[in-house]
């Protein structure tokens, strides 16, 4: 009987990207740049803790274990937090703090940006960093995430499939996003997280984490949150992205990695070397 290995496995350039410690920048980027569909951050501020300090390490916490079993668990975890998600978006409405329309949080186009803000970040780190990707394998990277999308609703036949689309996709999307209220705010707490005690020093880190996060956008991006956009923040992001990364490799795997990382680069070892000694 073959080992269930979930939405990916040996081989995916999902489990090549994802495990890397510097895509803790890529998860952070995510939540700034998915802020600007006035909507999908609605929705959120109004049906969660987001903007609620005391809350907000909870959530986050229980949205990097949502990844983390997305990426790494079996068929039925995967299906089991899918199932929680999908159940907890379908009971939920946000409202237009102007127009006072209400509109259902699941909605597609919401989903979509969310799921594109997240391929589009971990994409971006991975290959700034120095992830070695070739340009294939980014198009690879963007349609396995499509199994992501399903997993809290999308129909993946709906989800761009290659590089050249994700960009068609952010180019139909920008006229109609914009940094609101509630978007600002997110931004601003970046810089000042609620953490518990016991995690002081990241709340100390936090300023500088922060501004490498913000680097990281798209210059369109930054203009939004009214924040410099210039060649010379990509040139800094991008050459601070590849020092984490490079300063990374010489740690380690048994400390660099998380346990589920690790076993994932074991297996696509253990794939890479049958595929060789089969040749």
């Amino acid at each position: 009987m073959s080992e269930d290995y979930g939405l990916f496995g040996p081989g995916s350039v999902t489990w090549k990207v994802m495990g890397e410690p510097v895509q803790m920048v890529g998860g952070f980027r995510a939540l700034i740049l998915q802020a600007l569909h006035p909507p999908s951050m609605w929705g959120t501020a109004q049906n969660s803790e987001l903007m609620d300090p005391r809350a907000a390490w909870s959530r986050l916490g229980r949205t990097i274990e949502f990844v983390r079993v997305r990426t790494y668990g079996t068929l039925d975890e995967v299906e089991r937090v899918g199932r929680r998600v999908r159940r907890i978006h379908s009971k939920l409405t946000g409202y237009h703090p102007v127009t006072g329309e209400i509109f259902r949080i699941d909605e597609p186009e919401n989903l979509l940006w969310v799921h594109m803000g997240e391929v589009d970040s971990y994409l971006d780190i991975a290959l700034r960093a120095g992830v070695p990707l070739t340009p294939e394998e980014a198009d690879a990277f963007v349609d396995e995430q499509r199994r992501s999308g399903a997993v809290v609703g999308l129909d993946p036949a709906d989800i761009p499939a290659s590089v050249a689309e994700m960009r068609a996709y952010y180019a139909e999307m920008r006229p109609k996003i914009y940094a609101c209220k509630e978007a600002k705010q997110g931004l601003r707490r970046l810089y000042n997280p609620a953490v518990p005690r016991r995690m002081l020093p990241l709340k100390l880190a936090a300023p500088s984490i922060a501004t490498l996060v913000v680097a990281t956008l798209p210059r369109w991006a930054r203009r939004m949150y009214g924040l410099p956009a210039t060649p010379l923040e990509d040139l800094w992001a991008t050459t601070t992205l590849k020092a984490l990364y490079r300063g990374t490799q010489v740690v380690p795997e048994q400390w660099r990695y998380s346990p589920d990382a690790r076993r994932a680069r074991r297996l696509s070892r253990e794939g890479d070397a049958g595929l060789a000694a089969a040749s």
